[in-house]
């Protein structure tokens, strides 16, 4: 009886796509640079419409998943402290986490010095945007209209939005049970929206990549070859070591499996460079693969896409150094110990802003009298870099939410080592409604 060939699995699929996507895009840059036709029809027109269409399936998912699932998840709190001790945990970690980051990127670029010698007489003007205060950081997370914060996807209001309606949801007895009910049907519905759109992950990959390494030359990397390689080596060692040592630490689970299980997530993060974006795919893992109840992953994971930026803090660590380095400017402890701070509370403070990385980079160097023109030299690398930057936030926020959820004892620690946990619910088989009536 002959065997059945075994099916690629999705994580090999994406990682396919991904590297068909690059070749694709060095071989058009290297072969068809000239040729109007490939770059009219096939970068501009069906890579750009394959990508575009991806990511906008992904964020359309977002506001959904993060208003229903929250509302899940805070309709069932007994007790309304629970949600304190949940919040100051999950901003615990999180803080601690982007501190570990900027100082660990402080060290790399001190220690390894990529801006000496660098040249940055061509520094052009750059113009940052000003960061808006704590205080109007503060006002704007609470809605003065729900529909309009999920129709622009301002994930602090639908955040805040959400809990309000799930505690009220909890305290309204048996209307709130049926209510809940609903939206717990809803919930599954919509992880099965998201089980539906990674099996064209693959697909979208492809155009994303393809698209993106047909423009991208090697000309940025190799004039800023030290700061790539410094800032890359920093987001690994943080997103490998730091996070494992911190699992391994707080809850004793393995690293190992850990890693392993956020193989598709950190695919998606890479591809689209959105921690947004990511959430449904950040969200399935952390449930259905990690083994977190929804009631702490639905509240971790989409407030650590909007806060939790050690991908970003490393790279504002390392740029600090490579930009006062460049300029010849020597900072002191102090100066450090000022990047350090602001760096980890303007991932609060500017949260949920567009551009949110370089208006961080600003404040951090205008905090020590660094010139910011420095910021539009390193651009160059920057979107190749922005891609490592996600999948580690993405990391982190799994990390953290797998010892919050420890620690609170919603962690199933079976479906965690289980290896082919989650798989089923990967699959989508369509169940036609049977007829209830003949009209014959």
């Amino acid at each position: 009886m002959p065997t059945q060939k075994k099916k690629m699995s999705l994580t090999g699929r994406v990682i396919l796509g991904m590297l068909l996507g690059i070749l694709t895009g060095f071989a058009i840059r290297s072969l068809f640079a000239e040729t109007s036709f490939v770059h009219e029809y096939l970068v501009n027109g069906l890579f750009d419409v394959g990508g575009a269409i991806f990511i906008a399936s992904l964020k359309m998912l977002v506001v959904p998943l993060v208003f229903v699932s929250l509302v899940c998840g805070t309709s069932t709190l007994n007790d309304i402290s629970t949600l304190g001790r949940l919040g100051g945990k999950t901003l615990l970690f999180y803080l601690t986490t982007t501190a570990i980051a900027i100082t660990l990127a402080l060290t790399m670029g001190n220690l390894f010095q990529p801006g000496a010698g660098a040249d940055l007489s061509a520094a052009t003007t750059f113009a940052a945007k000003e960061a808006p205060s704590l205080g109007d950081v503060i006002i704007g997370m609470f809605p003065t209209n729900p529909i309009n914060s999920m129709a622009q996807g301002n994930t602090l209001q639908i955040i805040v939005f959400a809990i309000l309606f799930g505690i009220a949801i909890s305290a309204a007895g048996k209307p709130g049970e049926r209510i809940a009910a609903v939206f717990a049907d809803l919930n599954e519905v919509i992880m099965k929206l998201v089980a539906l759109l990674m099996h064209i992950a693959p697909f979208g990959v492809f155009f994303l990549m393809a698209k993106l390494f047909t423009g991208i030359g090697l000309d940025a990397i190799y004039n800023l070859f030290g700061y790539f390689v410094v800032l890359t080596c920093t987001l690994l060692i943080h997103g490998l070591v730091v996070y494992s040592t911190m699992l391994k630490v707080f809850t004793g689970l393995s690293p190992k499996t850990f890693l392993k299980k956020m193989e598709d997530a950190i695919m998606f993060a890479f591809s689209t460079a959105s921690s947004n974006a990511t959430i449904p795919v950040t969200m399935e893992t952390a449930t259905k693969r990690l083994g977190a109840s929804n009631r702490i992953a639905s509240f971790t994971v989409p407030l650590g896409a909007t806060i939790n930026m050690d991908g970003t803090a490393i790279m504002q660590g390392v740029a600090t150094a490579f930009i006062a380095q460049a300029f010849n400017i020597d900072l002191t402890m102090g100066d450090y110990m000022a990047v350090i701070v602001t760096a980890t509370l303007a991932s609060i403070g500017t949260a949920g802003v567009p551009g949110v990385g370089l208006i961080m980079l600003a404040m951090v160097l205008s905090q020590v009298g660094l010139p910011v023109e420095g910021i539009a030299i390193i651009m160059g690398v920057d979107r190749l870099l922005d891609m490592i930057r996600t999948a580690v936030n993405i990391t982190g926020d799994s990390a953290v939410t797998c010892i919050v959820a420890k620690s609170e004892g919603e962690l199933d620690v079976n479906r965690f080592n289980d290896p082919a946990a989650g798989e089923k619910d990967e699959e989508v088989h369509l169940h036609p409604q049977a007829k209830t009536a003949s009209f014959d």
